[in-house]
């Protein structure tokens, strides 16, 4: 028989063990992309109806819909041990044991007995749980990128289609299946592909693999490659005109300066991605438009010179008189790098809405909107000689957020820019006051 002391050290090790994996679960909850796949559980049961204690996950303490079993002979919910996996844990969750492979085994028993369950209390609420798809083995996905490059060398189009159908619906299942598919070299053969057939039907499989990798973004930055995304940017069809614009804004954030200055001669490239933000066919696919443009303008003078040749400055200013938080911000970042050109900032003295709509988002959308605001107001102002500029943006109030600003706090180069300004603005103040005392009311230190 244990002793006494035995006991009481027993004790004191589960409970330290319980409390090192519930702080390790709840680490890995944490993250809202990985909390958020644990949120498509099974039914819950009824209040007053108890569930079976070997029916839970040992994670989420949830009726378990998958149950999948490790080496260590412990059964979990699929989501519940793919969410602690993909935190980067490798032990198990209540044994703590090293885990040699990560190979998930279905346990089809114990999945019946819960489906058996939830059958026998039917009348009491409770919903069957659906019997969950296999998911993709890499051998099969291996079989399936085979498959699509085969038909693809035959040209056959009507398999080709079909096999990219299966990829995307596989892909579209979980984040498991097409991560299986990524890392089966999905990116690359698509790419390949694209780069040949320019099939819409691809271009929507390929964004599903989005970020892609350097090579993936060489084979779709070919210039064949580039004229088919082109042609999708100005279909004007909803889905062709968003997986474009996706694929343009990966690619614009992927590649070093030289191949996105080759990307930017693409002949109509900047025309067709300033037409999607003239005429919006979704936020979604305006964000992108904007991101990718933000890239074109933040690589080099030049481009920044053609695409606001393109009109897209007097575009910006008339989309953040009314836009919300992401939007603005992404419309001020562009005319920012805009504005680093003659081009763009000749536009902008020629709109009247320019001084006002930059004053206007400072300390108004958010801290980052305000560092493009003030770094955009900043570049047209000090570029001017007769400072009608500067003059104009006293009259509508900057010189007192300029100062509010300095009070709150921003970060280094923003300040640099505020203090630059406020010596500019000075010059053309006159001898009218800095600023009210309302100004100042209620202020607090927020950022």
């Amino acid at each position: 028989m244990a002793s006494l002391f035995q006991v009481r050290f027993l004790l004191t090790l589960r409970s330290q063990i319980e409390g090192k994996i519930s702080n390790s679960i709840a680490s890995a909850m944490a993250s809202p992309k990985l909390s958020s796949r644990l949120a498509f559980s099974a039914p819950l049961p009824p209040p007053d109806l108890p569930v079976p204690a070997a029916f839970r996950c040992p994670i989420s303490l949830d009726l378990m819909k998958d149950p999948v079993t490790l080496h260590t002979g412990i059964t979990y919910d699929r989501h519940g041990i793919e969410t602690w996996l993909d935190a980067g844990h490798r032990a198990c969750p209540v044994t703590n044991q090293p885990l040699l492979s990560d190979d998930l085994v279905p346990n089809h028993a114990l999945r019946r007995m819960i489906q058996a369950w939830c059958v026998a209390h039917r009348s009491l609420g409770m919903e069957r749980i659906p019997t969950p798809r296999i998911p993709v083995a890499p051998a099969q996905a291996s079989d399936l990128l085979a498959d699509v490059t085969f038909a693809g060398r035959r040209g056959d189009r009507a398999r080709l289609r079909e096999s990219v159908g299966k990829i995307k619906a596989l892909a579209k299942e979980s984040e498991r299946n097409r991560r299986c598919l990524a890392e089966g070299g999905a990116g690359r053969v698509l790419s390949a592909l694209f780069g040949e057939w320019g099939d819409e039907e691809i271009l929507s499989a390929l964004a599903l693999f989005l970020p892609l990798d350097q090579d993936t973004c060489r084979q779709i930055g070919s210039n064949k490659s580039l004229d088919f995304v082109v042609s999708f940017l100005k279909s004007g069809d909803f889905d062709a005109g968003l997986n474009a614009a996706l694929v343009l804004k990966n690619l614009t954030s992927s590649l070093p300066p030289e191949r996105i200055e080759v990307l930017a001669r693409t002949d109509g490239l900047i025309e067709a991605l300033v037409k999607l933000i003239e005429k919006p066919i979704s936020p979604r696919t305006t964000k992108a438009a904007l991101a990718a443009a933000f890239y074109l303008v933040s690589t080099h003078e030049r481009i920044a010179a053609r695409v606001s040749e393109s009109g897209i400055v007097p575009l910006l200013l008339e989309i953040l008189v009314d836009a919300d938080r992401s939007t603005a911000e992404k419309a001020l970042a562009v005319l920012d790098g805009a504005l680093g050109c003659g081009r763009g900032r000749e536009a902008a003295r020629g709109h009247a809405l320019a001084v006002p709509v930059l004053v206007k988002n400072m300390l108004r959308v958010s801290e980052t909107a305000t560092q493009f605001a003030v770094s955009a107001l900043w570049k047209l102002c000090k570029s001017e000689r007769q400072g009608e500029r500067a003059a104009e943006a006293i009259k509508v109030g900057a010189f007192q957020k300029l100062l509010i600003l300095l009070q709150v706090g921003c970060s280094a180069p923003t300040k640099e820019k505020v203090s630059e300004l406020l010596r500019l603005l000075n010059a053309h103040r006159g001898g009218s006051e800095c600023t009210e005392r309302m100004d100042f009311g209620g202020l607090k230190k927020s950022f």
